[in-house]
């Protein structure tokens, strides 16, 4: 597999300098420039494009001068362009997390963090684009499964295998936004979760301290936990 060429866009040149830095460092990966605008974005994904030296990967901030990132990954889908998308951002409402997933973005990684976390997401995403690019027709469900799985399964440290981070930031942004507790149940209907998921991530949190329980009473049955921020 030829190496995964990388756009950093990211307004802050000390920041895009870093992540540039962190790209450089991983096996398989090249740098193929930095943006510090959309408009610069845009310019330089149609310039390779038309050179034929095709960008695979955008490392995208959200807080861009001339726009926001959502947008500019929403117009680059829109226009065909074929380029995958990895938000680099600090902004982790539960609002932003549902624009990302709705765009295509395919990884979440929020801003502060090393190279070890970074490190983590592009590997996985190296991993999804090496079996993606298996020279046959078509996959068998195991297949696009397993290929999926290797955006899903990246963790980041101390996280618990089968919880992902952006996830994890919309669950605890949901409680965060919510006026009163919230059960496994209504957490699972509002993100789109299983409830047994749902409750996973929810006693993540609360063992963690960012979360504590309650009980709720007045239905039929036993009383149900809730949760709620800290």
């Amino acid at each position: 597999m030829s190496d995964i060429r990388v756009l950093v866009v990211e307004d802050d040149p000390r920041t895009a300098e870093a992540h540039g830095a962190y790209v450089g460092r991983l096996h398989g990966f090249v740098l193929a420039g930095v943006a510090g605008t959309a408009a610069e974005a845009r310019r330089r994904l149609r310039e390779a494009a038309r050179a034929g030296e095709r960008i695979h990967l955008v490392l995208m901030d959200f807080s861009l001068p001339d726009g926001d990132g959502l947008s500019l990954c929403g117009e680059l889908r829109a226009s065909g362009l074929v380029v995958d998308v990895i938000a680099v951002t600090a902004e982790r409402g539960l609002d932003a997390v549902r624009r990302a997933v709705a765009v295509g973005v395919v990884q979440y990684l929020i801003k502060p963090f090393g190279f070890p976390a970074f490190a983590d997401k592009l590997e996985a995403y190296a991993a999804y684009v090496e079996r993606m690019s298996r020279p046959v027709s078509a996959l068998s469900q195991a297949e696009v499964d397993t290929a999926f799985s290797a955006l899903r399964t990246s963790n980041a440290a101390g996280l618990p295998k089968g919880l992902a981070p952006q996830t994890l930031a919309a669950v605890e942004a949901l409680l965060a936004a919510a006026p009163a507790a919230l059960s496994a149940t209504e957490v699972a209907a509002e993100i789109g979760l299983s409830r047994v998921t749902a409750r996973r991530y929810l006693e993540f949190l609360a063992e963690g301290g960012v979360a504590r329980r309650g009980q709720r009473h007045g239905g039929k049955g036993r009383p149900e936990t809730e949760y709620a921020r800290e």
